[in-house]
């Protein structure tokens, strides 16, 4: 019993008086890779401190004295549009951590926040922050990181929204809707640069084989090789411009998506005839990328 008590005493003794120096492991490709991280000043974190403070009052040339010039002049722009479109904002750090990789020259300022934005329109946004400042040997800041989380409260700025119904009940009613970003606004917007030149290859080029078209009119096309051509021979010109294109699809499912597109058009015939409408069209994506579906809908311009 003695024996254990002495062992258990000099184990404590020994957790009290050693000192962690370092930690961690920095993995990067570099001639630092696999040393360890130790930690640095808190005076970094006064500087940090102190720029966050400039940062809550929209004070620009105060926050961006605490970067490098060069990192300073390439942001001046971007912040201050930022700021200039800012009401308010309030950045409170609730947690910060000077680091270094052993042996580097630079220091990581790890900070986390909860940042509450408005905006001079009105908005509101709270957003939840991990941030890294990296300090330079001078202690100028010369670079940032951010990563976030938005408050599922936000008025906007969430990654996922509205729902998804369906014609009838099934396994994805109730989902929310995300946005796709698999290349379909290009698609489109290359699909409109080329139905105004009258292009049917390239047209066709970006819908999958035997593609279904429901025109406004209730008639179903079913959309062959020579679709377009035949299509592009009764007009002398046609104009098709988008003021909308908004790719979504339904969260948690396979990459297959739709983009709803509101748009004018005008056609001139070559007998004539003028057809000047408004548009609302949906184009559904396959897994391969391809147009397979279309769904269209018009009404009368309004003046």
């Amino acid at each position: 019993m003695k024996k254990n008590i002495l062992m258990l005493t000099l184990f404590f003794s020994y957790l009290i008086t050693a000192q962690i120096t370092e930690a961690g492991k920095w993995l990067g490709n570099n001639e630092l890779k696999d040393n360890p991280y130790e930690l640095a000043s808190d005076e970094y974190m006064k500087l940090t401190m102190e720029s966050i403070a400039a940062y809550n009052k929209n004070d620009v040339e105060k926050e961006l004295s605490f970067y490098e010039k060069e990192y300073a002049d390439n942001a001046r722009e971007f912040m201050t549009k930022y700021h200039g479109e800012l009401k308010s904002v309030s950045m409170q750090p609730w947690a910060m951590l000077p680091v270094r990789v052993k042996e580097s020259d630079n220091v990581n300022m790890l900070v986390w926040s909860t940042e509450n934005r408005e905006w001079n329109n009105g908005s509101k946004q709270k957003v939840y922050l991990m941030e890294v400042f990296t300090f330079n040997k001078d202690k100028k800041i010369n670079n940032f990181n951010q990563w976030r989380r938005y408050d599922p409260k936000n008025e906007f700025g969430l990654p996922y929204g509205g729902k998804f119904y369906g014609k009838k009940d099934n396994e994805y009613t109730g989902r929310n809707l995300v946005f796709s970003n698999r290349g379909e606004v290009e698609a489109i917007e290359s699909l409109i640069e080329n139905y105004n030149k009258m292009d049917g290859e390239a047209c066709q080029s970006l819908f999958a084989e035997n593609a279904i078209f429901d025109a406004y009119d209730g008639v179903r096309y079913t959309m062959s090789a020579d679709f377009f051509e035949s299509y592009f021979e009764n007009y002398e010109s046609v104009t098709w411009k988008a003021y909308g294109i908004v790719p979504l699809k339904i969260q948690n499912t396979d990459p297959a998506s739709g983009v709803l597109v509101s748009a004018t058009e005008k056609r001139i015939a070559k007998d004539g005839t003028v057809w000047d409408k408004e548009l609302m069209e949906q184009f559904y994506f396959n897994l391969d990328g391809k147009i397979e579906y279309v769904e269209q809908w018009i009404r009368d311009k309004k003046e």
